[in-house]
């Protein structure tokens, strides 16, 4: 096999796995090419990537070593695609009545949640997360590229616990916004103790949906390392939780004019 053969194969390889460690051996028997071959392969890969800014690669040495792909981002791309997004979502198409946004569509959409969940793969990455955890259902397909990107599992708590899960832990919780009681539920074989978490939603205007994420948590006696969400408001101010990193920031919405007042996170 030509090196321009094996270096497309490593790279395809390298992508679809990220924040995963694999071997030299198994590059080796896969495409039949000493060891020697495949680390300069992966030398001009590593340089590329460097080069173009599109991620990082590292060699972990010793027994269970290998190579890990990191996704990253620079600066720029990250504030290219948010302003993006930020136009993508000031359509006055997407104001429902009640001043709501209409932001399902980018949500669900595999182009949108891949490219958020790297981001937050990215911020989070050395807080050493082990788990995901979101509360169903739109907070899914972000959470769920986001602990792809990490190599890590990814829980969803229920609205309402499930027979066909086992037995589960629920708690009550206040709505920061309404002032509601909801229930949220895990069931126990999903989170292990001592499990460092990262929160991850698409939405926050009180932060009760967060706090009541934290406390569950706390159930399973984990660790919240960091709570991540698409977008928050910016009224009120002070939130239900203290630490919260929101990608964009909802100012408002101006039903008679039909404007959205959307802006990155100046503190990311």
């Amino acid at each position: 096999m030509r090196r321009s053969d094996r270096i497309a194969l490593i790279s395809k390889v390298l992508l679809e796995n990220p924040n995963k460690i694999i071997s030299l051996n198994y590059f080796s028997k896969r495409l039949q090419a000493a060891k020697s071959s495949i680390s300069e392969d992966l030398d001009i890969i590593k340089n590329t990537f460097i080069t173009l800014d599109e991620g990082e690669l590292s060699t972990i040495s010793g027994a269970a070593g290998g190579v890990r792909y990191r996704p990253k981002r620079s600066k720029q791309d990250i504030d290219a695609f948010l302003q993006g997004l930020c136009e993508t979502l000031r359509d006055k198409k997407r104001i429902i009545p009640g001043g709501y946004l209409y932001m399902t569509d980018v949500i669900f959409s595999p182009e949108y949640s891949c490219i958020i969940g790297e981001i937050f793969s990215q911020i989070f990455i050395h807080r050493d997360p082990t788990c995901v955890l979101t509360v169903e259902t739109k907070g899914i397909p972000i959470a769920l590229m986001t602990a792809r990107a990490l190599n890590i599992p990814m829980v969803a708590a229920r609205r309402d616990s499930r027979v066909t899960e086992g037995p589960s832990v629920s708690i009550s919780y206040v709505s920061g916004s309404g002032q509601k009681i909801h229930n949220m539920s895990l069931a126990k074989r999903t989170l292990s103790e001592n499990a460092r978490v990262l929160i991850v939603d698409d939405f926050m205007k009180g932060g009760g949906t967060a706090q009541g994420m934290t406390e569950l948590v706390a159930e399973f006696k984990g660790e919240v390392i960091g709570a991540a969400m698409v977008m928050a408001t910016a009224i009120p101010k002070e939130k239900l939780v203290q630490e919260y990193t929101p990608l964009l920031i909802l100012e408002g919405i101006d039903t008679h004019k039909g404007e959205i007042h959307i802006r990155i996170n100046d503190k990311l």
